[in-house]
């Protein structure tokens, strides 16, 4: 009795943490996994988020193209002033100087003077290192956030599969319980009878009715669980509240196990492989940060208006090439080149940890699935050898040959075998899932 309360203890924390089933009333839908899955990859919010950020190193690349495409500029500029040099240069601009305004006293004493400036300037990189760097790495990164969206969806997958099977394992105890329930029942009836007549004791009678009890409690705490479980699944799938999902599918154990070389590190996994992006990144970033220090050269070309009205009067025009080299910046660019190579490091660091991770994951899996499999092996002679003392003792008991006790530890016992046979299914199906999730393949 101790250990099959024990064992139904570690089956309803497994049904709490595995979301489960809805409300009654709305739409029922039926879904196998496959169909659960696909749900979710079109609905997740958190896959939505993962592919927002793709999007946005996306955006990052159209942002680059600063690199090479040219920059126009179009800006007026107001001025009202009477300071003798700007009007003097204003007048020469706006095409209006007399030889009346080089008298000194004019000169000296001007006229306040108003001026419309419209400018156009177009200025056309030629030369920038870093920002040519700065394409690449954006480039990189965006295949970086690819990988990661695809990692995001096979952990939403692989989350998914753990709730669904949790939904089955749910049902199929309360199933196993409510079978008891029924037995159980029988079994109260036959007590009652002997009771009345005086062939069982008081005491005896009410050890049934308190075996029973118990079962009914946990068919309660059973379908709150489900409940509560299958509002998050519906969350993971983005559904409606009103929908009432029920598994299609069932506990599926394959005949053999999954053939994988323990010691060969998965390098198409999508994290992983977005872990190497992450290395070339930070690398072109210490590229980026030493190309920084060499010149910088731009075109430009720029067109002006100046009137004492808007958009009119005198016209000018200028053409060039800008060079700007920073040959000292107070250490900036050794600083990034610095950070660069530490991120770098970082980045390798994450790479051999995540590798090494996966290979104790997946080793970790494959011995979950053994275990499992020949837990199942064990459960299922279990229950058959439950199941046939449970008859005989409740054969014997409604005879009057058995007593009360010994038909309660069968029942116990056959009940504590079904719901052993169905956790071990519900954690071969986890662990194989576990497996294809670490091992990189898709579902």
């Amino acid at each position: 009795m101790k250990g099959y309360q024990v064992f139904a203890g570690i089956c309803l924390f497994g049904a709490f943490a595995s979301p489960v089933q809805a409300a009654a009333g709305g739409r029922i839908v039926r879904l196998s996994l496959e169909e659960a899955v696909r749900l979710a990859r079109d609905n997740n919010y958190t896959i939505k988020v993962a592919r927002t950020r793709v999007d946005q190193a996306d955006a990052k690349i159209v942002q680059t193209r600063q690199s090479y495409l040219p920059k126009v500029t179009l800006s007026e500029t107001a001025l009202v002033t009477n300071d003798p040099g700007t009007a003097l240069v204003l007048k020469l601009q706006q095409n209006i100087v007399e030889a009346s305004d080089f008298n000194p006293d004019k000169l000296n004493n001007a006229d306040t003077i108003n001026d419309f400036n419209t400018s156009l300037q177009v200025t056309q990189p030629i030369y920038n290192a870093d920002a040519a760097i700065g394409r690449r790495i954006a480039s990189t990164a965006k295949k970086a956030q690819e990988f990661m969206a695809a990692r995001t969806e096979e952990s939403v997958a692989l989350q998914v599969s753990k709730v669904y099977y949790g939904l089955i394992l749910a049902r199929k105890n309360i199933e196993a319980v409510e079978q008891s329930i029924k037995a159980m029942q029988g079994h109260s009836r036959e007590a009652a009878k002997a009771y009345r007549v005086g062939l069982l004791t008081k005491s005896d009678k009410l050890s049934t009715d308190v075996r029973l009890a118990e079962l009914n409690e946990q068919k309660l705490i059973l379908h709150d669980a489900i409940k509560n479980a299958t509002d998050a699944l519906k969350v993971m799938l983005n559904l409606k509240q009103d929908v009432t999902i029920i598994p299609a599918g069932d506990f599926v154990i394959g005949k053999g196990m999954p053939v994988a070389a323990e010691d060969r590190v998965p390098e198409n996994r999508s994290d992983l492989m977005a872990l190497q992006v992450n290395r070339e990144v930070a690398e072109k970033q210490g590229e980026m940060a030493r190309a920084s220090r060499l010149p910088k050269v731009n075109g430009f070309l720029r067109a002006d208006l100046h009137s004492d009205d808007i958009f009119s009067g005198g016209s000018s025009w200028a053409m060039g090439v800008n060079v700007q080299w920073d040959i000292f910046d107070g250490m900036a660019s050794e600083g990034r080149v610095q950070e660069a190579k530490a991120q770098e490091l970082e980045a390798r660091y994450s790479y051999e940890l995540a590798r090494s991770s996966s290979l104790a994951d997946i080793r970790k899996a494959l011995r979950e699935m053994k275990t499992a499999k020949a837990r199942i092996a064990v459960s299922q002679q279990a229950l058959e050898e439950a199941r046939v003392s449970l008859d005989y003792i409740g054969s014997q008991f409604r005879t009057g040959m058995a007593m009360t006790f010994e038909l309660l530890m069968r029942e116990s016992a056959y009940t504590y075998a079904k719901l052993r046979l169905n956790q071990a299914r519900h954690d071969y199906c986890i662990a194989r899932s576990e497996f294809d999730y670490y091992s990189g393949k898709q579902r």
